[in-house]
């Protein structure tokens, strides 16, 4: 489970970095960028690298 979240988050990051450099910032997209960063430092704040 943790790994499905892991890719998920890392999912999250490319779409909005494709879609940083298409100059097209939606609301949503960065909202689940957020998300993403949480999911992660919450990994590392647990220790499951």
């Amino acid at each position: 489970m943790r790994n499905v979240l892991y890719s998920i988050a890392v999912i999250f990051i490319i779409s909005w970095v494709i879609s940083f450099l298409e100059f097209t910032i939606g609301g949503l997209l960065f909202l689940l960028l957020v998300i993403a960063v949480l999911a992660i430092i919450r990994r590392f704040i647990r220790g499951e690298f």
